[in-house]
């Protein structure tokens, strides 16, 4: 937060343009972009708690600091009569271009050979037109914004008869300063439901390695401590058997010295 708050920092009116912000400034600031989080208002936004309009002086546009849009595969196997999220991710590939968009959601079931209109989102706005999903279908994805990136759908009690393919389809109009650009793009989704979840072999093989790392770091463990063991015991055995060896050469010399100084008297 404070690398976004510093370079919004680089528009602000108190800014003297010789030094970074200190901790009240930057708290003004965190506060001033609260309001803009808070009214969704990406313009012009004045502080009314810390600073006043006449500190301002003038208009300053804040330029947020947002998060990346990371395209991700949605879940393909659900568990009957539990909730399901259908994942449809979108990115603009330039993101700093304002859009709009909708997303239209369409359902196959695995004994049906066409594509039925399962649900439509369009201007903050979602209906679902299959009946078969009334009052069981939510819209999961961008919220409070007309510029979709995220069209996820979310399906409460899955039954056995909502297995089969799901297609997603964004339109998205790109508005450059002097003309509108169109794009489509199609994500499709074959949903399995099954009776409880199952794990996938990649799943299962991490775990068994998992252990198997551990229980082989143990074992080098107990090795290397064993190990450790015998040569310091080893080493506390010569350096007794050195001591040993010393005292027994002391009291030998110190013997010798006593039979010469009897003989000299």
């Amino acid at each position: 937060m404070s690398v976004c708050l510093r370079s919004v920092w680089t528009n602000h009116p108190e800014n003297p343009r010789t030094k970074s912000p200190d901790s009240t400034q930057l708290r003004h600031i965190s506060q001033w972009v609260s309001e803009i989080l808070i009214h969704n208002d990406f313009t012009t936004v004045y502080s009314t708690k810390k600073l006043s309009r006449s500190e301002y002086g003038e208009q300053v546009k804040a330029t947020l600091c947002r998060g990346a849009c990371v395209e991700v595969d949605s879940d393909t196997e659900a568990v009957a009569n539990e909730g399901f999220k259908l994942g449809c991710i979108s990115c603009k590939m330039r993101g700093e271009v304002p859009a709009t968009a909708s997303v239209n959601w369409y359902f196959m079931a695995s004994d049906e050979t066409e594509f039925s209109h399962l649900y439509s989102y369009e201007d903050v706005t979602g209906n679902i037109i299959d009946p078969r999903f009334d009052e069981r279908l939510f819209w999961n994805g961008s919220k409070n914004t007309k510029d979709l990136q995220d069209g996820s759908i979310f399906i409460l009690n899955v039954t056995y008869n909502d297995t089969g393919t799901y297609r997603c389809t964004f339109s998205r109009v790109l508005m450059y300063t002097n003309y509108e650009f169109e794009t489509n793009t199609n994500k499709t989704i074959k949903m399995n439901v099954v009776p409880r979840i199952t794990r996938g072999m990649a799943s299962i093989l991490s775990e068994v390695m998992m252990y198997v790392s551990i229980i082989g770091l143990q074992l080098w463990l107990v090795v290397e401590m064993i190990y450790c063991y015998r040569k310091i015991s080893a080493a506390g055995e010569e350096a007794l058997r050195e001591s040993a060896a010393e005292y027994l050469a002391i009291a030998s010399e110190s013997k010798d010295n006593c039979a010469g100084v009897q003989a000299a008297e």
